[in-house]
């Protein structure tokens, strides 16, 4: 049996282990998936002991970025977002992944979202931000608008993704219209469950909504956004696709959107 896991802070709320156990039993892989608590003091030691012993490895916050340099070879995706959320283990020692950048596009193509030649607004600047913007432009997104509180203070590693993407603040959005709009901040989800990032009449003027949140299953956001008739979509087809992707890294074998669809419903009974 190999021996998979994640590695993070705190991680007493994580749905990682209920996904891969329920991929596990979908797919009759025989493995196991731990939750790995380590400080950023013990990753180096943590990291000597994954290698010896584990397959392979999620990795959340806050060591995304503390990882990659413990690690022998890193994609190109998870270099240009600059954070790593997979690690490989192998005969060839340990590669680093960005799956979040696999799940959001998984996410959208499931759900016919195409963003091509499209105007789209992402909301937030913050490392969630990072996979979808880089998804954005490898996609070749028409017009890309990053939402950010501070336009004078945004983190200038965006412009190294997306060169040509245009910072506004929320002032700024009033103005706009597009195709997209995809809430990547964390308003929406406990304690601000009654709160959503934009306005209802901002929201309106696209014609879908993308929430990265999960739970709860239908933020505010994406209320005003079913009462305006666009499409909306949650985040936890993405949440379930980023880490079936993991496991396609790992097992090197590919897995359709049914086995995604079938955790993602079991999923679905205990949020």
């Amino acid at each position: 049996m190999k021996h998979y896991g994640l590695l993070g802070g705190k991680l007493g709320h994580s749905l990682s282990p209920q996904i891969h156990e329920l991929f596990f039993k979908y797919t009759g892989i025989e493995g196991d998936y731990t939750l790995l608590e380590t400080t950023q003091e013990d990753l180096p030691k943590r990291m000597e002991e994954l290698r010896a012993n584990y397959a392979g490895s999620n990795v959340t916050i806050p060591h995304k970025l503390h990882v990659m340099p413990l690690l022998d070879s890193i994609t190109r995706e998870a270099k240009a977002i600059g954070a790593v959320n997979t690690i490989k283990f192998d005969e060839n020692g340990a590669e680093g992944y960005n799956t979040d950048y696999f799940g959001f596009g998984r996410m959208l193509e499931y759900n016919n979202i195409d963003v091509r030649a499209k105007r789209v607004a992402v909301l937030g600047t913050g490392g969630a931000a990072r996979a979808v913007v880089k998804y954005m432009v490898d996609k070749r997104v028409g017009k890309l608008y990053l939402v950010t509180r501070d336009v004078a203070h945004v983190d200038k590693d965006f412009l190294k993704i997306a060169p040509k993407c245009k910072f506004i603040d929320y002032d700024g959005l009033a103005a706009l219209t597009g195709d997209v709009i995809v809430n990547c901040t964390p308003v929406g989800m406990y304690p601000k469950v009654n709160a959503a990032p934009v306005t209802p009449e901002e929201i309106s003027n696209f014609d879908a909504a993308v929430d990265l949140i999960y739970n709860p299953k239908q933020t505010l956001f994406l209320k005003q956004a079913a009462e305006a008739k666009m499409q909306t979509v949650n985040g936890l087809f993405m949440l379930v696709a980023q880490a079936v992707a993991a496991q396609e890294i790992w097992q090197g074998e590919k897995y359709d959107s049914e086995l995604i669809v079938k955790i993602m419903q079991d999923l679905e009974q205990t949020i």
